[in-house]
């Protein structure tokens, strides 16, 4: 198996409203071969159904606009969503974080 698909395992974390949503405490813990944002995303959605569109578009997979990912400190929001995912995420030692962002005056 090339390192590319080679199943991983990816700390999550989501906002608190998610987290309750979801129904858990704390990170998620989801396992993909696909090493990005968009795996991780459709491999988390698989595990709790109910975030289905919440985090992105129902329609067409698209980051909802007021979300935001954050890889290693990095904002990863406008990378493309094969990109792979930084090697401390992908190993385990960050999280993928999902942010919700927030706007006004």
């Amino acid at each position: 198996m090339s390192p590319a698909t080679e199943p991983r395992t990816i700390r999550v974390q989501l906002p608190s409203h998610l987290r309750t949503l979801a129904g858990v405490p704390g990170e998620v813990v989801v396992e993909t071969a696909d090493p990005s944002v968009q795996g991780v995303m459709e491999a988390l959605e698989v595990l709790h159904p109910v975030l289905r569109g919440t985090i992105r578009n129902h329609e067409d997979g698209v980051r909802r606009d007021y979300m935001r990912y954050f890889a290693c400190g990095e904002d990863i929001s406008h990378d493309p969503v094969d990109t792979i995912l930084p090697d401390p995420v992908l190993r385990g030692k960050e999280p993928l974080r999902v942010v919700g962002a927030i706007s006004g005056g």
